[in-house]
């Protein structure tokens, strides 16, 4: 099986921040036309609805949240150093979510999703590959 590194790019496709209900993080759901007929629209879909409800729970503000920041301010933010907050351990399970996704739908069909952190999370990056 070849890896991503071996394989030619076709093409790009960047989904964007969807702003329309403020700054929190939020990407757009419209399926791209050019994954039609690649990629299950549903599959899609359930993928990035389940990528927005992770990024919602990240910055979730809860007793414990408020903890964290409060000891974190206290300790001159060297609590941050000890442990992982509930906004890192959220961004972990998204990253996994999205390997998982890559490999179960999207890697065989030679399409990966990127991880939107790594790009500020300013879009989620699609990447289609050649067939060959």
């Amino acid at each position: 099986m070849q890896s991503a590194d071996e394989l030619q790019v076709r093409k790009r496709i960047y989904l964007q921040r969807d702003f329309s209900n403020g700054m929190a993080v939020r990407f757009q759901t419209r399926f791209p036309s050019e994954l039609d007929g690649r990629v299950n629209p549903e599959e899609f879909s359930q993928t990035i609805s389940v990528l927005n409800e992770k990024y919602r729970q990240a910055e979730e503000i809860s007793f414990s949240t408020y903890c964290e920041g409060c000891l974190a301010c206290l300790t001159g933010y060297l609590l941050l150093l000890c442990i992982n907050t509930h906004y890192k351990k959220v961004l972990k399970e998204i990253s996994k979510y999205i390997e998982d996704q890559n490999n179960t739908i999207y890697w065989p069909k030679r399409i990966l999703i990127k991880d939107p952190f790594e790009s500020g999370l300013r879009s989620i990056e699609i990447v289609i590959f050649d067939e060959n």
